[in-house]
């Protein structure tokens, strides 16, 4: 096991409807890291939807983490030059962040915190939550798959019949893929049939 003093940031965007699930593994993965710092998107942060209040996802998280959320481009510029995290992980990780990300794009808290951290040559890990993840945004899912340090909880099609181009991560995973992608290993298999 992994020891708990890896310094982790738990970066949550807009993908709504998974956002209570990403909460529970939050929850989980605190059992196994001491030190993570809680990281949201501008509309992560500010948005209420039919899944919940953007106040209560905040404090869910604070309560958790025992820190505050960082949630502007300033606050997480200084997670490169500061060396802060030794993983970062973005769940979920919308189809629109990944997108950014691979086209190095850093309009939001998470796009920056993910460019901060990657320049340290440090390990990064996706749970993909995306409608298009199989159409509009699978060539970004592709270029990322091979870059060096970014790694992906596994996922899964949600809906084949009614979404077929949707990719959820199977949140279940993520401590199990944290503990893999700091060692450097891509957890398998990436692809989950359910």
């Amino acid at each position: 096991m992994i020891e708990n003093s890896a310094r982790v940031g738990y970066a949550m965007c807009g993908s709504f409807c998974t956002m209570s699930e990403s909460i529970n593994a939050l929850e989980i993965l605190r059992e196994t890291f001491d030190d993570i710092t809680p990281i949201m998107s501008e509309i992560a942060f500010s948005t209420d939807t039919r899944f919940g209040r953007a106040d209560e996802f905040v404090r869910m998280m604070e309560h958790i983490c025992g820190k505050s959320v960082i949630h502007t481009i300033a606050d997480a510029e200084p997670i490169g030059p500061k060396a802060l995290l030794d993983l970062l992980i973005i769940a979920p990780a919308t189809g629109n962040t990944v997108s950014k990300i691979a086209n190095g794009i850093t309009d939001t808290a998470v796009t920056m915190a993910a460019k901060a951290h990657l320049r340290n040559g440090r390990p990064m890990l996706l749970a993909i939550c995306s409608n298009d993840a199989l159409s509009g945004s699978a060539p970004a899912i592709g270029t990322l798959l091979s870059r060096r340090n970014v790694y992906f909880a596994p996922m899964y099609q949600d809906d084949p019949i009614k979404k077929p181009t949707s990719l959820v991560a199977d949140f279940g995973k993520i401590t199990q893929a944290a503990e893999d992608a700091l060692r450097g290993r891509q957890l398998q298999p990436l692809l989950a049939v359910r």
